[in-house]
């Protein structure tokens, strides 16, 4: 794996790479990297002749009393997991390779940004949807890979990258789970053991959720006892549980069409989020 971190370096790299006409994915990354990352670089894999990966912790997606301070970093680690996954090129932009002096534009989807974590986070999905950019138009991939764990994240990159005629294949890849149930996150490395017993209830309430809606129970009383599932699991605050369209990510009050459940909530001091997919 050619790991480079000069922004000079990447044209010739990705010459290099995409030589008798080899087709090209990025998984873009901020480090701290699971297994859940590594399932996204065996998908590009399948999915095409090169892989290459971005790690860049992004300052324009933390909010002012945010973790960036404290967010995980272990790039060595991370470099040898991208390396025995297969990952072909490795790209470690600067703070200024992205965001140089005088840098003034910022890109901002309307309407898939502006409920969930875009109501919790204010200005989170414009810093991913300028950084997604960024990246997609300096490393020219085919495809770009992105978890359903985040799953706002997502659909915001596919309708950027479909607005701004990038030319990019968005694919999903289902959420990556540890033995118990959890969805792995660069997060979870927070939480202490008794936190990460506790916030099991988060898959689980969603579950229930689930298995309620199916069953013809109405949605806001599945919710509802969801809600509670959480509070007495210890969940301090909760943002959020919602079913909803899952292209346009409203919220339904009856099961209709492609649905989500979705859900953030905080246990200790760590903001989970995490979402299934519900067919009725």
């Amino acid at each position: 794996m050619q790991s480079i971190r000069e922004a000079d370096q990447l044209p010739a790299a990705l010459i290099a790479l995409r030589a008798g006409g080899k087709s090209l994915a990025l998984v873009p990354t901020m480090g701290a990297l699971h297994p859940g990352h590594m399932a996204l670089i065996e998908e590009a894999k399948r999915r095409a002749d090169r892989v290459a990966a971005t790690i860049f912790v992004n300052p324009l997606q933390f909010g002012a009393n945010e973790d960036l301070d404290r967010y995980p970093r272990q790039e060595e680690q991370d470099a040898r997991m991208l390396e025995e996954a297969g990952c072909d090129l490795l790209w470690l932009p600067r703070g200024e390779d992205i965001y140089p002096p005088g840098f003034a534009t910022t890109v901002s989807v309307k309407g898939l940004s502006d409920r969930w974590e875009g109501e919790a986070r204010p200005g989170h999905f414009d810093g991913v949807a300028t950084v997604v950019a960024k990246l997609l138009c300096a490393v020219r991939p085919d495809i770009a890979l992105f978890g359903e764990k985040d799953f706002q994240q997502l659909a915001v990159i596919r309708r950027m990258t479909q607005d701004l005629q990038l030319g990019v294949e968005i694919l999903g890849v289902p959420t990556v789970r540890d033995a118990a149930g959890l969805a792995l996150s660069s997060r979870n490395a927070y939480l202490s053991a008794d936190e990460r017993e506790r916030a099991l209830a988060l898959p689980r309430a969603l579950n229930e959720a689930a298995t309620h809606i199916r069953e013809g129970v109405p949605v806001a009383d599945a919710l509802s006892s969801a809600k509670d599932s959480l509070g007495a699991a210890g969940f301090s605050t909760i943002d959020y549980v919602a079913l909803v369209n899952a292209l346009t990510l409203e919220p339904l009050e009856a099961p209709v069409g492609p649905m989500r459940l979705i859900a953030a909530a905080k246990i200790g001091t760590t903001r989970l989020i995490d979402n299934i997919a519900v067919e009725v």
